[in-house]
């Protein structure tokens, strides 16, 4: 899925855009300055006076009693499973495309020994209410305990799209009805909050525990941030520890995850901007062969979709990274593939408008030699 694709440039004037993925994004410059100044302390013993106010800041973002700094995304999903399926023999429910199920190493079942029982994810990342309730075991004692509801927002290969609230709410009843928790895996959270224009807290008020990352979109260079109640952060810090995850003088961190608290939350609605420009050009070429659904468009992951009876995806992904010395357009145009009909393109801070042109330029110069190779 993310496997690097070699490409070929002529020429030093090529301008290489890399749209691969929000994480491999850059700390801003002032990130970068608040890192050197940082006032830091042993994280392990809880001295870190810059991690605990990034910590204080986030948790009442979220609308939550406490919050813990962690050091990834799949960090944090995996820790709030083993705090909420301590139990011997839990199982956990959640979408089948989800990134706990799909990305993490099956985290859940090789670390925690949970397993996960799946619900087919609906093309908007939601997941049918009927199957959940069917699927949620009720003290049998042949099966295993249903115990934590796992949904994620914005959802990644549903191409960024942000949950309904009312959704939310709604399986959060189903889960206070039946006595679970629900986990959200919100490493996109913000971006959703600014496509919804609701804060943060609103878009996790009816789920148990949140994370979100400070390392995509938001610019940050490492870590992010698990939110719940007391009793559940002082578990997830014990078991941060199990897994490797009790660092030092994390403030240096910690100060990008402020900046990018501070800074970067309400510009992430230029990416979302940039992707929409991207998508409108795409639909406009009116290509048999590539498609995007403009219209269900939410934030800053696109997603375009190729008829792989005519192109490989592999193939399309290596002509748009590859620069011939006959092409009009000198850029290299990177992007990853995470099924076998689709490719990704995903914005951030560092891709300016500048960028997003010459990427519009490559992407339907590429759109155009497909549909004449095939046009009857």
């Amino acid at each position: 899925m993310y496997e690097k694709i070699n490409f070929e440039t002529n020429g030093s004037d090529v301008q290489i855009i890399d749209l691969r993925s929000d994480t491999i994004s850059k700390p801003t410059p002032e990130m970068r300055e608040a890192m050197f100044n940082a006032e830091v302390g042993d994280d392990g013993y809880g001295e870190d006076p810059t991690v605990a106010l990034l910590e204080q800041r986030a948790a009442e973002l979220l609308g939550k009693e406490d919050a813990v700094f962690v050091a990834s995304g799949t960090m944090a999903n995996l820790i709030s499973i083993m705090v909420h399926c301590s139990q011997r023999g839990c199982e956990l429910l959640c979408g089948d495309n989800g990134h706990t199920f799909l990305l993490e190493q099956a985290g859940a079942s090789q670390v925690a020994g949970v397993q996960q029982s799946i619900l087919k994810n609906n093309p908007d990342g939601t997941f049918d209410l009927d199957e959940l309730r069917k699927k949620i075991k009720k003290g049998d004692a042949f099966a295993p305990i249903s115990t934590l509801i796992v949904i994620e927002n914005t959802h990644n290969m549903c191409g960024g799209k942000v949950l309904p609230l009312d959704w939310v709410q709604k399986v959060g009843n189903i889960a206070n009805e039946y006595n679970l928790k629900v986990h959200m895996d919100g490493a996109r959270l913000m971006n959703a909050a600014v496509y919804l224009k609701v804060p943060p807290k609103r878009v996790c008020r009816d789920v148990d525990t949140v994370c979100f990352c400070l390392s995509k979109g938001l610019g940050a260079p490492v870590g992010s941030i698990l939110a719940g109640d007391s009793e559940f952060i002082a578990k997830a810090r014990r078991t941060k520890k199990l897994l490797g995850g009790g660092w030092r003088q994390a403030g240096i961190l910690a100060a990008a995850g402020l900046v990018a608290l501070d800074k970067m939350i309400d510009r992430l609605q230029i990416d979302h901007d940039h992707a929409y420009k991207i998508a409108k050009a795409i639909h406009a070429t009116k290509s048999n062969i590539f498609k995007v659904d403009l219209a269900h468009l939410h934030t800053n992951i696109l997603l375009m979709y190729v008829d792989h009876s005519k192109v490989e995806i592999r193939d399309l992904q290596r002509r748009l990274q590859t620069v011939l010395t006959t092409d009009s357009v000198k850029a290299s145009v990177r992007c990853t593939s995470l099924n076998h009909n689709c490719v990704r393109f995903v914005l951030y801070w560092e891709i300016q408008k500048e960028d997003v042109d010459k990427a519009i330029e490559k992407i339907t110069l590429v759109i155009r030699e497909y549909d004449e190779m095939f046009r009857v």
